[in-house]
Formats: C-alpha cells, sequence, structure tokens
C-alpha cells in the first residue's frame, strides 16, 4: 500500500480554491469593468443627442447665412475740392430767388456727402438757402453800374408785345425771371408795363409776373446804386413812365388877398 501524503492534498485543495476565487475575481472585475464602459457610453449619447437637439433649434432660430443682412459701415465722403468765389456779406443774385447775402459758409452731411454750402439770406422772402460751393456757378454777382444804365435805357424804350397766346408769353417771360439776366429783367418790365393807364385791362398773371421781376430789379439797383429804397423806385418809375402825377407837385396859382375899396364920398 502506498502512503498517503497529507501535504499533497492539502495543497492541491488549497490550489484549487485560490485559482477558483481568482477567477471569480477577475470575472467580477471584469463585470465591472463592462457596467462602467456601458454607463459612460450611454451618457456620452445622451450628451450628443442633447447638443443634437440643441443645435437644430439654433438652426431653425438662425438666419441662413445666405439671408443674413450685413450692417453696412458707411463711410461719410467728402465734396470735390471747389474755390470758393464768393465770401460772407458778399450780394449775389440766385436766379430763382433775386438778390441774396451770403451770411456763411458751413460744412452739412447730405446723402452722407460731406457738402461745403453757402448760407443765403433772401431778404424778400426772409429765409435763409443752403447751396452747395460746387454749384455755385447757379450764382452771378450783382450788376456794374453800367449794366444798371443799360436797363434803365430798356426801360425807357418801347416795348415789344408779340402776338402770340398769352400761355405761350407768360412762359417766355418766367424763364426771363429765373435766367437772372438783368436785361432780360428790364425786358420782362418794360413789356408788363401798363404805367397809369387805367383803361387798359391786365390780368392777374400779368401783373404777379410784372410785380416779381419789377421786386427783383428794384431789389438789385439799390444795392448797386446805393441809395434809399424811395429814390431808386422813383428812378424806375420815372424810366416806366409810372406815377408822374404823384411825383410832380402840382404848384397852384396864389390867391392875393382882396383890397377893399374907399366908400365914395356923397
Amino acid at each position: 500500500m502506498k502512503k498517503i501524503n497529507l501535504k499533497n492534498i492539502l495543497k492541491k485543495t488549497f490550489k484549487k480554491t485560490k485559482s477558483k476565487k481568482k477567477v471569480k475575481k477577475l470575472k467580477k472585475s471584469k463585470n465591472k469593468i463592462i457596467k462602467v464602459k456601458n454607463t459612460k457610453i450611454k451618457k456620452i449619447k445622451e450628451l450628443s443627442d442633447k447638443k443634437k437637439k440643441i443645435s437644430s433649434k439654433n438652426e431653425n432660430l438662425r438666419i441662413s447665412k445666405t439671408n443674413e443682412v450685413k450692417p453696412e459701415i458707411k463711410k461719410i465722403k467728402k465734396q470735390e475740392t471747389a474755390k470758393k468765389e464768393y465770401k460772407p456779406k458778399d450780394y449775389i443774385v440766385y436766379p430763382k430767388h433775386g438778390v441774396g447775402q451770403i451770411l456763411s459758409i458751413s460744412s452739412k452731411t447730405i446723402g452722407g456727402i460731406e457738402v461745403q454750402c453757402y448760407d443765403i439770406k433772401f431778404e424778400k422772402d426772409k429765409a435763409i438757402g443752403l447751396l452747395p460751393i460746387n454749384k455755385q456757378n447757379n450764382l452771378r454777382p450783382l450788376s456794374t453800374i453800367n449794366q444798371v444804365n443799360k436797363s434803365i435805357s430798356i426801360l425807357k424804350s418801347k416795348p415789344k408785345i408779340k402776338r402770340s397766346m398769352w400761355s405761350r408769353r407768360a412762359q417766355e417771360y418766367e424763364q426771363k425771371i429765373t435766367s437772372g439776366k438783368i436785361y432780360e429783367l428790364a425786358e420782362v418790365v418794360r413789356d408788363l408795363n401798363k404805367g397809369d393807364d387805367l383803361m387798359v385791362d391786365q390780368s392777374y398773371s400779368e401783373r404777379q409776373l410784372f410785380e416779381k421781376a419789377y421786386e427783383r430789379i428794384l431789389s438789385e439797383f439799390q444795392i448797386v446804386m446805393g441809395i434809399s429804397l424811395e429814390d431808386t423806385q422813383k428812378k424806375l418809375d420815372k424810366a416806366l413812365k409810372r406815377n408822374l402825377e404823384a411825383q410832380q407837385v402840382v404848384q397852384a396859382p396864389k390867391i392875393e388877398p382882396k383890397t377893399e375899396e374907399p366908400a365914395e364920398a356923397t
């Protein structure tokens, strides 16, 4: 009979139990790792789903790049340089408004462009107008004394009245007035002047055009000649043969006081 070695038997049994325990531990650790991985994967998926939902909402709210309108940055451009022909306190003639005086030169922004303008005061209209310096060719300086004398000779000459329709003649007169030329203004005043003839019928439009041209030429003559408004009006009316009766002082004959004759003695 063989001898039974207890030591060997015990070693073998202990080895088996240890190996089984190790295997169990390994399995448990593996299961734990797998569970952790699964939970991490689930969380990652949930986060990605949330991000997708948020991005889809934002995309719905956002305007597509094609439809996006970017705000334009407007740069203020400067007007082209132009030499200043007139100075403040200078008198000028603006064809559409007549005689005016330049008060100052200021810069304005018109349509995103910085523009230098003349500030012009029109005494008759009691208004201040703006005119860009690069459009100063529309202005003209006041007439000279020689031009004033020539226009007075035009006023003294015979009127030239055409036989065309009044509407056409009115347009021609209006064009002459708005041209701003002193000689054409004098022609309009001469042709529409009726003098002191009250028997001649004059329409409202005729009278209006006459007064418009008369006032413009009067204001220019006053500044050029440097005299009062009444004196310039007298000169104009004398050239046009208007209100002569009012200007001439009628001198009545002097009546000498009667002396009483002495009574005859009886």
